[in-house]
């Protein structure tokens, strides 16, 4: 059932589009993400945990990795933002179990909005060495590797347009309880905010992503402080394509916006670039930017397949590669998808990103 649109709105006649956005998709009394699971076959589409579990063996890899660069430190801290339906964390516990050294070290926090899903993965999940958190301030020692999978997609975001000299915003507007779009004059303040960045060079749509800087701001402090970096695998671009890349989702299939508002999930494309801006902004460094194929098989997924494949039959190994080759082929994710890491600037670490 489609939420009211007044709900959304309240006595405001219009709401700046990540506004609109953050209370469709996060209300705690309607919002998207607080009211179902829309992970898997049965919600509205599948992130790379749901796939194959062997996305999940590289990324705790590369945690392992990470940790040793380090020389090994008696705490280490690893947030998973974003958990969902908790597929990834499930694995993690369960693949550090066979690692002592590092299982002993290792402190693992959830970092979930939604309560909904908080109650899925509590059910799911039960060690002691996992904690779910709503602020980070909440880990103390050791240094922190964050990571987040299709987590910055999620988040809202803002759009401008320049005509002539003035930028204006995008809004949404109640008409007879029914949600449209129009553009209104920016704020200066917002505007300030996008020369810093260099968006005006080019004309066309400006997306920006203030809600997911924001998001970000207490995760660069806390790396600068304790050491450790920022891993995300999303998809998006690297090189600015000034278009409107808001889409919405509904049961696996594309979405008309303004239809099943609070029912339909609501994502955009990443600017990779952008983000990597921002994190040497926060004084953080990113060597590049590369493909979820591209790191997937330098963490060696292909040599991990070929292992246990080995006492499968035929069907379970066709399922098993057509899995892979969905994470790793060009006409896939495995372009689509982008891969990047933000870290302290005394981390030497560069696994996969050379």
């Amino acid at each position: 059932m489609q939420i009211k649109i007044n709900k959304i709105f309240g006595k405001a006649k219009s709401l700046p589009l990540d506004l609109f956005l953050e209370k469709v998709l996060y209300d705690k009394n309607f919002g998207y993400y607080q009211k179902k699971n829309p992970f898997g076959k049965k919600g509205d589409f599948i992130t790379a945990p749901n796939i194959s579990n062997i996305f999940c063996e590289m990324i705790v890899i590369w945690f392992i990795s990470f940790w040793e660069s380090l020389n090994k430190p008696k705490k280490i801290n690893i947030v998973e933002l974003g958990p969902g339906n908790a597929d990834f964390s499930e694995i993690l516990v369960k693949t550090l179990k066979s690692f002592p050294q590092i299982l002993k070290s290792v402190n693992i926090y959830l970092y979930e909005k939604s309560e909904k899903l908080t109650k899925f993965q509590k059910k799911r999940i039960s060690s002691s060495k996992v904690l779910w958190i709503k602020n980070f301030n909440e880990i103390k020692k050791g240094p922190v590797i964050f990571f987040g999978n299709e987590f910055l997609d999620a988040l809202p975001i803002k759009q401008f347009k320049k005509v002539n000299s003035q930028i204006f915003e995008r809004h949404a507007i109640n008409v007879k309880n029914k949600v449209s779009f129009v553009f209104k004059k920016a704020l200066k303040s917002d505007i300030n905010k996008l020369k810093k960045y260099q968006l005006f060079k080019k004309g066309g749509l400006i997306e920006f992503p203030e809600y997911g800087f924001k998001e970000l701001n207490n995760i660069c402090s806390v790396i600068r402080k304790q050491n450790g970096g920022a891993l995300f695998i999303d998809y998006g671009y690297v090189s600015e394509n000034k278009q409107n890349t808001l889409q919405s989702v509904y049961k696996h299939k594309f979405n008309d916006l303004s239809k099943n508002i609070g029912n339909a999930d609501i994502t955009s494309l990443v600017n990779f670039d952008l983000y990597r801006k921002y994190f040497l902004h926060k004084n953080l460094f990113v060597e590049k930017i590369i493909s979820q194929s591209q790191f997937l098989q330098k963490m060696g997924i292909l040599e991990r397949s070929k292992m246990i494949s080995h006492k499968m039959d035929y069907k379970r190994k066709i399922d098993l590669y057509s899995r892979i080759q969905r994470l790793i082929s060009p006409y896939m994710m495995g372009e689509t998808f982008k891969v990047i890491f933000a870290k302290n600037k005394k981390c030497k670490f560069s696994l996969a990103f050379k």
